[in-house]
This record gives C-alpha cells, structure tokens and sequence, in this order.
C-alpha cells in the first residue's frame, strides 16, 4: 500500500510517517536535505547555522564532520559511519543550540577499537542530542562526550559496545605510579559542565564481559610498567604484587571536574554491564529513577561531591557496593563530600554479578569510606532512609552497609526506615546512628 503524502506549503511533499515525526523548525529543514550536496560536510558549510536532514542510508566518512554555528545540526534516519578509527564522528564547538536527532554512528567491522569519541562536543550552550544510537564505538574516552558546556540535554539515545581493551597508565601520578592492562571505555562523558540533563538513555556492553578467561587471555590487571617510587596511595602488598584488581576502568556514565561541573540530573537511564554503573565528580546532582544492572559499582559519588540527591533508583547484580560516597584525592577543604541524601533506593541480588569472582564476599552494598589520602576531609552529613537491600537466598556480602573507624570517619550519619537484609556477618560494621 502506497504512503500517504502531505504538502509542507513549501512544494514537496513528504511521507505521513516522516511529516507526523517532524515538527516547526524540523519540517522547514527537511527541505534542506545531505542528498543535494556531494558529502555530509559539503552540505554542514554550506548551511552554517542550519538544520540538515540525512534520509536513510549509510554515510561512509573518512573525516570527522564539524558542526559549527548556532542552531546548527544533522538530523534523520541515516547511519554514519567512520572508517578512520583515530577521528570522532561529530565534533561540535562553540555553538548554541546545535541539535543531532535520530542518527546511528558507527565504526565498521575491524575498526571499530578506537581512542576517539562518537560525539564530541566542547565548548557548547543547550546542546541537544536526542534519539541517537551509538553502537560500536569502542573507546578508551567517551563514547558521547560533552566538556565546557551549558545547558547540554542527552536525552533517549542508545549506547551500546562502547569499552576496548587499553592501558590505563598512572606512572605520571605520584598518587599511583604504575601502568595496567585492563578494559576502559565510558559511554556518556560530561567533564567542566554546568546544567545537563542526561535523560532516559540506554548505556550497554555486551561485547567485554569480566570473565576468567578474558582475563587470563588479555593479562588484565597485570601491570605493564611502573614508576621509581611507589604510589602513595598505593599499599605495599598492592605494589609488590604488580597487580590490580581494578581492571575494569570507564563507566556507564560519568560526570565529572570537582569544583566546575555542577547541577547535574541523571534520570530515567538504563545502565546494563558497565564496570561502574555512575560516577560522580561534581555537586548539586539529582541521580533518580535509573536502573543500574550487573555492574562491578553501582554507583560512586567522592572527590568532592556535595549535595547529591540518590532516590528511587535500582540497583541490581552489583558486586563492589552498589552505592558508595566517599573522599578521594580530589576532595580538600574547599571542596568537600556530603550534605547528601539516599533515599527510596532498591538493592537486589548483590553480589551475584559478573564480576563477583574478582571481588569475592567480603563486600558491602552501601559503602561509605574515609579519603583516599590522609588530609582528605571526612565525608560529612547524609541521610540514608527509606532503603531496601533485599538478598534472597545466602547473602554474598559481609555487612549491608559498611562505615569505617578511625579519625577521617564519616560524620554526621543518619539512618531510618530502611530495610536491610543482613550479610553473613550482619546489618552494619557498627551500630547505625539514627
């Protein structure tokens, strides 16, 4: 049956489905169309600071395409696809209100481990990227990343095989001092960033899954190199092994730059086998209603993240903790952790991830710790209420929630209505203050 057709008043006419799927701006844009110009490029300079619909089909590349000028932006069906594993996709920079809706940008096959971004936005005001699909795009960075931005919404996209094989080298840190094999990849990337909003999106790896076998295959967590002194963070059994557990870098999402990046809303995300699910550098965060699954962390807020509001979120088949705050390095008088909130948060099934046989038992679903380093100051005044850790069947977990001692402690605690499922040792490592 043929489609039904409407006239625009601009002398085409369009498909009913496609003419029902744009709107105002959108619909004048479609007239303006990639399949009048020799390339994606040719079409972006000439039409600065205009929208341009991409038909469906695929796009080979070999360059990575610059968007630039206000209310610039690409958007329909089309399938992108980058043959050269050291160029972005997209690169956006200095422009405001560029919109990317509805492509898919890939890498084809045998070249898809790549060190560069699908999306890489900097320096932007109300960026929007709405409804993209991102698949294969495996990165040692970001898979979506956006720096030195206002306003940034990424909303209802799909990133999926977003990690590679890397080596994450700290030898240049005196903090760590040494190099290891591990996994790496992060699916969305906000650093230096005010006001985002990264909503309803879909982040899954399916391709590196922490198995024994690929452990053994790829060395992970072998070092490759170290510095002269060690780490001071580093304990000495750690430094002598020439191994790290932690092998699994990158995350679902991460936000971060303490002190810079700043009111920040993750809500409604889908994260499924990320090594950590969120993670959080920044302050004034809203993290609500997500759902994190099979992650070796569900979620982390430290170095200086205040006022963070975690509720109703679920957090299933994690295997480190599945929420945890804490200092670290980057946390200092002027930038503290705290004046947080966790609440009406569900916790189910820890332990009984992926990534377990690496950890082991000995684990907590909610971890809260002192600093990474002797002077960080102490994580300060949360309320925990509301919360389920449901475990059914034996417990893979030493305590619910875990509160070290100690003179960098975590102060100013506050626990009620919560319902936690004891580990094999019990509720807590000490009574919970109410």
């Amino acid at each position: 049956m043929a489609l039904a057709s409407v006239d625009t008043g601009v002398h085409h006419s369009f498909p009913l489905p496609l003419f029902l799927a744009l709107t105002g701006a959108q619909l004048i844009a479609a007239d303006l169309s990639v399949s009048s110009y020799p390339s994606l490029q040719d079409a972006l300079t000439a039409n600065p600071g205009k929208q341009i619909f991409v038909p469906a089909g695929d796009y080979v590349i070999k360059e990575k395409l610059k968007i630039r000028g206000d209310r610039a932006g690409l958007f329909g069906p089309g399938r992108i696809i980058q043959e050269r594993s050291d160029q972005p996709i997209l690169e956006i920079e200095n422009a405001e209100g560029v919109e990317i809706r509805g492509l898919t940008l890939t890498r084809p096959d045998g070249n898809q481990d790549t060190r560069s971004e699908a999306i890489l936005a900097i320096k932007c005001r109300d960026l929007v990227i709405d409804n993209v699909r991102v698949i294969d795009n495996r990165t040692a960075s970001g898979a979506i990343t956006v720096r030195e931005s206002k306003g940034a919404r990424i909303s209802h996209c799909l990133v999926r095989n977003y990690m590679r094989l890397s080596v994450d080298d700290r030898t240049a840190s005196a903090d760590w001092g040494y190099a290891f094999n591990c996994t790496d990849g992060t699916g969305i990337s906000i650093s230096y960033s005010t006001g985002t909003l990264i909503e309803g999106n879909r982040v899954i790896e399916e391709n590196l899954v922490p198995t024994p076998d690929i452990k053994e295959k790829f060395k992970l967590g072998t070092w490759v190199k170290r510095a002269a002194k060690k780490g001071t963070i580093v304990n000495q059994q750690t430094w002598d092994s020439g191994y790290t557990d932690a092998w699994q870098q990158g995350s679902g999402i991460v936000v971060t730059a303490p002190e810079t990046s700043d009111q920040t809303r993750l809500i409604g995300n889908h994260i499924e086998n990320a090594a950590q699910g969120i993670d959080l550098h920044c302050d004034h965060v809203i993290v609500s209603n997500n759902i994190v699954t099979n992650a070796f962390i569900g979620m982390k807020a430290m170095h200086g993240s205040r006022n963070v509001l975690i509720i109703g979120n679920q957090f299933s088949k994690n295997s480190l903790w599945a929420i945890g705050l804490m200092p670290g390095a980057g946390a200092k008088a002027t930038n503290v952790d705290g004046g947080s909130i966790i609440s009406n948060n569900i916790i189910s099934d820890f332990g009984r991830g992926d990534a377990h046989w690496i950890w082991g038992n000995e684990r907590s679903p909610l971890k809260f710790d002192t600093g990474q380093q002797p002077d960080d100051p102490p994580l300060t005044d949360v309320i925990v209420q509301g919360n389920v850790v449901d475990c059914r069947g034996e417990p893979l977990y030493k305590y619910a929630v875990i509160i070290p001692g100690g003179p960098n402690a975590p102060r100013g605690m506050h626990f009620s209505n919560n319902l936690f499922h004891a580990g094999t040792q019990g509720i807590a490592n000490i009574d919970l203050p109410p």
